[in-house]
């Protein structure tokens, strides 16, 4: 989704405007966002609409051009919905929005874009930015990129590490390295005001400049939640089985991640909370759960229809991969000797046997569950933050 910053309407609620500092109406928000992108002299909806003649002549064919011009004088109120029955928006009912242009090549869409937003898999970031960056090379502003992209790839060479969308952004070379992240993450300069800018009173937006653990749990709780899945179906969802789960799989998030970051945010708050609602809903559960019920096998392929992709499969690969190498050894708390880190990670082993070699069933994960080696989640957690586990190579640093 790309696109310029485009007036909207005034008296967005009729419940009262939302504040953001200074900017109390939705109009005065838009154009702190403007002047923050130096964008101060934004196009109203009305001057939008005027310089489309066949737009114009639509509106006026169909008695609808002058709300728009009550709406610009403040006298009512416009809404995504019936602005979207002029072909303007989406369908965000009672949502104000901007009008949009819709656009199926790419180069048109972003060439003078002065906002682009990620919302690729993060498997399809890197071929699209690499195609974007060959059509930006001459700009002379640079846009604001927010990616809603999380997750990671796996690469092995020269040494192991980890790729997340921005590492991929940053590697097309198309940006001043300043973006925000969805929840919102990043450089604080974009962070905080488009932050300001989204939250509503029915949407709360947090912003955390800690973007390689977004990322990183971006990935995780996608693999966890298919476990998630699978253990609601094979127990007839056993509030007492999924709570073991849940510990276990988050005591292992914990801990990968204490490998890929020297301090990573704490599994708390926001981020906890978007865990658990991974966990409990949404594609990678509802897989994990007709994968336990025999209505999907992992031969189908991570591409359902109805559904899309599910980025979990390709993610319980490149950690599974990634975390095997004995390059990256750890010291096992109990043998006292040298283990690869998935070793530690007995969910993520069985996901890996389950979806990537099929070696075993999706019963396999109830044996995971039992941990016959009887170790605790919790230890776990501390060895994680007791023991000098990050590898800053994982992240491409020396």
């Amino acid at each position: 989704m790309v696109g310029s910053i485009m007036g909207v309407v005034h008296n967005a609620y009729t419940n009262g405007s939302v504040g953001v500092q200074n900017c109390n109406g939705v109009e005065e928000k838009l154009d702190c966002l403007r002047r923050l992108i130096g964008k101060g002299d934004g196009d109203p909806l009305r001057i939008v609409i005027n310089s489309r003649e066949d737009v114009l002549r639509r509106l006026i064919r169909r008695c609808a051009y002058l709300k728009y011009v009550e709406a610009r004088l403040g006298d009512r109120t416009l809404f995504a919905d019936e602005i979207l029955k002029d072909g303007f928006c989406l369908n965000m009912i009672e949502t104000p929005l901007c009008p949009l242009k819709v656009v199926t090549n790419l180069q048109e869409a972003v060439w003078d874009a002065d906002i682009v937003v990620n919302g690729l898999p993060s498997t399809e970031t890197r071929e699209i930015f690499e195609e974007i960056s060959k059509y930006w090379k001459e700009r002379i502003t640079v846009p604001i990129i927010i990616s809603l992209s999380k997750g990671i790839e796996a690469a092995l060479e020269p040494v192991p590490h980890i790729i997340t969308p921005t590492k991929m952004i940053n590697q097309a070379k198309i940006y001043n390295k300043e973006y925000a992240n969805a929840r919102i993450c990043g450089a604080e300069k974009w962070r905080k005001p488009l932050a300001k800018f989204l939250r509503q009173p029915h949407f709360i937006v947090w912003d955390n400049s800690d973007l390689v653990t977004h990322e990183v749990m971006g990935g995780l709780k996608n693999v966890y939640a298919i476990g998630a899945g699978m253990v609601a179906a094979l127990t007839n969802e056993s509030a007492t089985s999924k709570s073991v789960y849940f510990a276990h799989c988050t005591s292992e998030m914990i801990f990968i991640t204490h490998l890929l970051a020297e301090e990573p945010e704490k599994l708390a708050g926001p981020l906890l909370a978007d865990t658990y609602v991974t966990l409990l809903k949404g594609r990678n559960a509802w897989y994990g759960q007709m994968l336990a019920k025999g209505q999907l096998r992992p031969d189908m392929g991570d591409s359902i229809s109805g559904k899309g992709m599910i980025q979990g499969v390709s993610a319980v690969e490149a950690f599974f991969e990634l975390l095997s190498q004995s390059s990256l050894n750890v010291l096992h708390p109990e043998e006292n000797k040298p283990v690869a880190p998935v070793e530690l990670c007995p969910i993520l082993k069985t996901l890996y046997k389950i979806l990537i070699s099929r070696e075993q069933s999706s019963q396999a994960i109830l044996k995971a569950l039992r941990d016959e080696n009887l170790n605790d989640p919790r230890e776990r957690i501390e060895i994680a933050q007791s023991h000098v586990f990050y590898k800053p190579s994982l992240l491409g640093q020396p």
